[in-house]
Order: C-alpha cells, then structure tokens, then sequence
C-alpha cells in the first residue's frame, strides 16, 4: 500500500463522500483532488485530521472518480490467508457469532464489498459460500460478475454480520431467512433486501439494493420507441380500464410502472398502490407495502384499497386468482388499473389470466393493453467502434449486414469496467386491444392466434425492437441474441 496517512475511515467517512480523493502521488504531494470545492468548514477539518499542509487543487470529474477507485482498493482490507484469528467454522454459540461478526476486520470487509458493488452500479451482491472459497458476486447491468473469492474459514464470520445488520436470528442455519439492512455510504441511502438460504457449505446470502436517493426515470427516457410511447402516453390517461406490464424477473416492469405514476400523478387524481416491496417513495401517491405474515396480500391490499375512492390503482403484480378477479373488478367499475405479470411476450399474458380462473369475456372487457419488455445492455459510449456485422452474426440474426451501417461495440474502458457496455436500455412490444383482439379473447382463442392478430394490425415485436436498437447503435448483436432468442418474440 502507498505510505500515506489518510486511513480507511477518514477516506469513507470524510473524504469519499465529499468527492474528495487523494492524489495518485499523495505521500508526496499532499494534493487532494475535487470536482466541486469543499467549504471552508470541510476543508478546515480534512486539514485537522489529515495534515495541515494538505492543497486542494480542481480536477476533472473523471479524474476524480479514477482516483476514489483507486484508494478504495488501495485501502481496503484483506483477509491473510495464514492468520488464524478468523477461523470460525467451530463457533457455534451465538454470543461467539455476535462478538465476531462486531470485529472491526469482518466490519471493514463487509462494508468494502458494498462499496465496490455500489461504485459498479450493481442490482444485487451475492455471497456464495463453497469448500475452498467464499465467492462474492455481483449483477451488474443484468450479467453476473465476480468482485472476490475470499476464504472458506470466514464464510460464517461474515455471514453473521449480515445476518445481524438485517436483524436476523443468527444462530438459525437451518431455514431460510428474509429481512433488510438500512445503510449509508456518503450521500446514499440505500434500503437492502436480504435472503438467505442454507447450503451444503453454508448459508447462501444475496443482497438486492435499493437506492432511495435515486428518482424514478420519466417515460421517455425508458427507450420506448416514439409510436409505442405515443399510444402508451394515450392509453394511461383512459379513465378506466386495466394495463399490464409483463416479462420476466429483472426486466424492469417495476421501473415502467414507477415512470407511468409519475407520468399521471396530479391533484386531480388520487392514486393507490399496493407493492412487495415499496421500492421508491413518490409525493403525492399512498403507497402501501404487502405484508404476507400478518395476511396483507396483494388481494387482501386491493381489497381495502377499493372502499378508499381511488381514481388509479397499481397492484405490484397478479400471483393468483382472487388478486386477478378484485383487479379486473375494479376496472370495469370505473378505475384506471396498473399490474404486472410474468410472461414471456404481451399475448401469453391472457392465457396466464385464463389459467388464473379469470373468465374471458371479463378479460376481454376489461384489459387496455399489454406491454411486455425485456432490458439489453446499452453499448458504451466513452470506447464504442463502429462494427460491421459479420457473417455469421447476420444468419444467427436473419438480416443482412448492410442494412446495419451505424452498428458498434465497445471495447472496453475503465468506465464500463473493461465491459463494452453501460447501462441498459428497454425493449418494448405493446398490444393495443382491438375490436377483434377483444372478440379473439371472448370466443378463447390462444396465445398465438391473438399474436398473429396483434401483428397484423400492426404491433411491433420485441425482437424487430431490438434490431431497431442496434441498428442505431445502442446495442450488439450478442445482447440481441441473449435477451430475445428464448421465449421473446421473434
């Protein structure tokens, strides 16, 4: 580590979250480096506690997070593999557990690993304990990716420590536990989910992180392409009527929803909604969180919410058929309904209803449209080339490559992390309900019989989505391929 004298906890606790670092040659220099000068109160006590002599000099924002990086590693703590002052796997008394995962190492480990998931803008952080190897991973942007592999003799250490910022009973192995972890880094207030599950080598824990401080995204900048945006825009300011928002685990349904509220949200309208879990808090909107242990369901939540004068109701999303049958109820009486469903593509989400119990011709009378969506990743601008597609690209895609001039790749920077990519963006395909969609449901006709329908009258599938996004430039042909070949529409 370079000699210097600003520690772990100054760095963390004063310098990291005023966007202050250290410059590469601190020892010497005793420069600290910033985008937006620190007043004079910060800056008189980075210089009490650090050194006296201490300069600030401006510097580019880039510089600046280049450099935060770089201490962060610099002095983050690490684990010896021949100490034995970690070795945990006989502790089996509670108060033992609890005094060890309160031990400033464990401490400084956990909170590093948070640090380096947060700075990598990651969804969840996963700890997966093995025989030889405590695996630490993270989703970044969608895709799985390793920030540690630490030793097996402290998985139940740090384990412990989880549990115990989540208020979790830290002497039960055996069940699966579920609670959360309120933390602060800086300026960041995050709200944690955890769960943990026992495995063969210990307990399984992942961590999906929710940051309050960031706002909800508005409409247009969700990626929506501008006919379906237009329709979409048209379609949430029905009085009445019922929208769903399908696709899998991940594929931001919850985002389009949030975005959708904002979109809407005025004093005209009072607007409920009843979600697991409350993700982001937005003014002017009663939000209530479902609780399943003290009987707070969805059905249980949009029961009561109906006798409160809604004129919009959002349901987080339909799991079963008396949520579905209160729903649509409640749209054809005289509100606007938003929920989500798990489905592979808008058309399948009608037999998904169907499969609930739900009567057809109810259905049929009830549903606006139904938006499906999946999320690529975005190519990253700061290293992205021009890309010709390759043969074997176009066969795999079905298109030609001269049709795809503006295609590009990233080649990987240190902003993406050596990725090619940054950020994500959404694809869309909106079914519009029709006359004759509306008559296709009533009389049952299936999934794919109301697709063809749906395409005919002119509905874009997600896969002609996705080849429109790389045909712009905005994405490659793998995450086309990986995010549309199975399931999705082609």
């Amino acid at each position: 580590m370079t000699d210097t004298p600003v520690s772990l906890s100054v760095f963390t606790q004063l310098l990291e979250p005023a966007g202050i670092a250290p410059a590469q040659d601190f020892a010497q220099s005793r420069e600290l480096v910033f985008e937006s000068l620190p007043d004079s109160q910060l800056r008189s006590r980075i210089r009490f506690v650090i050194d006296a002599n201490v300069r600030f000099r401006p510097s580019q924002a880039d510089e600046v997070k280049r450099l935060l990086r770089h201490w962060r590693a610099e002095l983050s703590p690490t684990i010896d593999a021949g100490a034995d002052d970690l070795m945990v796997s006989g502790f089996e008394d509670d108060e033992a557990l609890k005094d060890l995962a309160s031990e400033a190492p464990i401490i400084r480990l956990v909170n590093h690993m948070f640090a380096r998931a947060l700075d990598l803008n990651a969804s969840d952080i996963h700890f997966e304990p093995g025989e030889e190897f405590l695996d630490v991973r993270c989703r970044v942007d969608g895709i799985m990716q390793r920030l540690d592999r630490l030793p097996a003799r402290i998985s139940m250490a740090v384990a412990s420590r989880l549990k115990l910022m989540a208020r979790l009973d830290i002497g039960e192995k055996r069940l699966p536990q579920d609670g959360r972890i309120d933390y602060r880094l800086g300026s960041r207030n995050l709200d944690m989910r955890v769960s943990t599950l026992p495995g063969v080598h210990g307990e399984s824990i992942v961590l999906r992180i929710l940051d309050r401080s960031d706002t909800a995204v508005s409409l247009q900048q969700l990626g929506m392409p501008q006919n379906i945006l237009s329709t979409y825009q048209n379609l949430i300011n029905q009085p009445h009527g019922m929208i769903l928002i399908t696709g899998p685990t991940g594929s931001g349904k919850t985002t389009t929803l949030y975005a959708t509220l904002e979109k809407i949200n005025n004093q005209r309208s009072k607007i409920i909604t009843v979600e697991d879990p409350v993700e982001y808090q937005l003014e002017g909107v009663t939000q209530i969180q479902a609780n399943a242990a003290i009987g707070l369901n969805f059905a249980a939540g949009l029961r009561s919410i109906v006798r409160q004068d809604p004129d919009v109701i959002m349901v987080g999303e339909i799991r079963d058929h008396e949520t579905a049958d209160i729903a649509i109820e409640s749209a054809l009486t005289g509100h606007l309904v938003f929920s989500t469903l798990h489905t592979n593509d808008a058309a399948a989400a009608i037999t998904r209803l169907q499969d609930m119990g739900v009567e057809s011709y109810l259905i049929s009378s009830s549903l606006l449209c139904i938006q499906a969506q999946r999320l690529v990743r975005r190519i990253c601008n700061h290293c992205a080339k021009p890309h010709s597609l390759t043969p074997d690209e176009a066969q795999v895609l079905q298109v030609s490559a001269s049709d795809y001039p503006l295609a590009r790749k990233g080649t990987g920077c240190e902003r993406c992390g050596e990725t090619g990519y940054r950020g994500r963006i959404g694809l869309y395909e909106l079914l519009v309900m029709s006359d004759t969609i509306r008559h296709e449901i009533a009389v049952g006709a299936d999934a794919n019989v109301i697709r063809a329908q749906a395409i005919r009258e002119g509905m874009k599938t997600l896969r002609e989505d996705a080849l429109e996004k790389l045909a712009a430039g905005m994405t490659t042909p793998e995450e086309v391929v990986r995010v549309t070949r199975a399931g999705a529409a082609i």
